[in-house]
């Protein structure tokens, strides 16, 4: 048995026989961490696979109907439709967030793939308690507490069942390195392993990951080019909503989210989450604003709020929740040299009510109203919905999904809907609510304060 240090990057996973401070493979600074290696000539090495043949691409059988769904219809749009067999899917998010919960409830649904749930964490006692208090988990679901990867591989191997949860990869160890688990290369190692058996014994593989406290999914980055899907939880632990995103998806979009909220009962869809972020909104207060969003193709109308303050400081606060804080200092700076409004002086704080984080560049003209709008403690007019992004010369630029936006608004109750013109020309159906169309952000300003 001999052993020996390795240096490993924890960004592309490369092994270096000494300690550098910047990868020469990935080119990122400061990223190498110890290991210690051993290597067992007692380890029986894999079975060599059969050699490879070249073959055309047209002689490649297809199958149409290779989905399977897993009854979670959130789950499916986010996997673009539903599990491909021979997949394996990286799921990640902070701890306690939901995610052992959301697939015991999967694999509850699934019980015709007579699913294996392996625990490398808990013990068969707090999965059963789990299973107790939601209270609709099937009992029929097969358990295995074990973190030695060899004999998970093993069982995954010879069972016959068709999809295995292994939660998760940061707690399992192979006997061909000697590290900790969790550590660079035993993350590595396994994952190889589970994912060889999963392609050829055409089985899908769910594996559960840790993040780190910076919210990046723990272990080295080849984790996430290795797998076919990866899926975070998103959510703050004070609210219940729960925003689940696809990073990657090798059979599908990744421009899809799935919203669940957390009950005691698990993990429940939202049908129409627009109506749960709203629940709670106030009208007639400054610096409140509504915007139709998109989130991959779902429309979301949310509650954007904005507050303006004097600054205590030589240098103004500029606080983001759910929105980026870059494209914050942006747009107040269009404000400042397009509408000569003074935020040099004032501290800004931007929340998006409900807990989620979103990316759509459309909320741009709702974020901009809502700052002004408390800038002059003047409030926005009741029922009134905006969508459009600013550019940098203040002009009202065209977003996409505009029908869908439109008619989710006026599906809510809403009057007045505020929408770039050159999106305005392009609309085909007829909508009871009245479209207003805008091309400068100061014309805006102007329609709603």
């Amino acid at each position: 048995m001999k052993q020996k240090i390795v240096y490993v990057c924890t960004n592309c996973g490369s092994v270096s026989p000494k300690w550098s401070g910047k990868c020469n493979v990935c080119g990122q600074w400061d990223t190498f961490v110890e290991e210690i290696v051993r290597k067992n000539s007692k380890i029986e090495q894999s079975s060599r696979t059969n050699k490879s043949e070249l073959i055309k691409l047209r002689e490649i059988s297809s199958d149409e109907d290779y989905r399977i769904s897993t009854n979670i219809l959130e789950l499916d749009r986010v996997l673009g439709g539903g599990i491909v067999s021979g997949s394996v899917v990286l799921v990640a998010g902070d701890p306690g967030i939901g995610k052992s919960t959301l697939l015991l409830q999967m694999c509850s649904g699934l019980i015709d793939l007579n699913p294996v749930y392996v625990t490398g964490e808990e013990s068969l006692e707090q999965i059963k308690l789990r299973a107790d208090r939601l209270g609709n988990i099937n009992p029929n679901i097969s358990i295995l507490a074990e973190t030695n990867a060899e004999r998970i591989n093993q069982i995954i191997s010879s069972s016959e069942s068709r999809l295995f949860i292994l939660d998760s990869i940061q707690s399992f160890s192979s006997d061909s390195v000697n590290s900790t688990a969790g550590s660079i290369i035993q993350v590595r190692e396994c994952a190889s392993l589970f994912i060889k058996t999963a392609k050829s014994e055409a089985k899908t593989i769910f594996l559960v990951g840790h993040v780190t406290k910076e919210g990046i999914i723990a272990g080295p980055k080849i984790l996430e080019h290795m797998v076919d899907t990866v899926l975070q939880f998103e959510g703050e632990k004070t609210y219940t909503f729960r925003i689940l995103r696809a990073l990657k998806n090798r059979y599908g979009s990744t421009n899809e989210i799935g919203i669940f909220e957390m009950t005691e009962s698990g993990m429940r869809e939202l049908e129409s989450p627009s109506e749960i972020f709203l629940a709670h909104r106030k009208s007639n207060e400054p610096g409140i604003a509504i915007v139709a969003g998109v989130e991959g193709t779902r429309p979301i109308i949310l509650e954007i709020q904005a507050l303006v303050s004097p600054t205590g400081y030589g240098i103004p606060q500029r606080t983001s929740n759910g929105y980026d804080v870059k494209r914050l200092q942006m747009l107040i700076a269009v404000l400042e040299k397009r509408l000569g409004l003074n935020f040099r002086y004032y501290d800004v704080f931007i929340n998006i009510a409900g807990g989620i984080y979103i990316n759509d560049t459309s909320v741009d003209l709702g974020l901009a109203i809502a700052l002004v709008s408390s800038l002059k403690e003047k409030p926005v007019p009741e029922n009134y919905v905006v969508a459009g992004e600013i550019g940098l010369t203040g002009e009202i630029r065209p977003v996409s999904f505009i029908e869908q936006r439109v008619s989710e608004s006026e599906k809510l109750g809403f009057e007045t809907i505020l929408i770039p013109g050159s999106n305005y020309q392009k609309i085909r159906k007829n909508f009871r609510i009245n479209i207003v169309p805008v091309d400068k952000i100061s014309l805006a300003l102007m329609e709603l304060l």
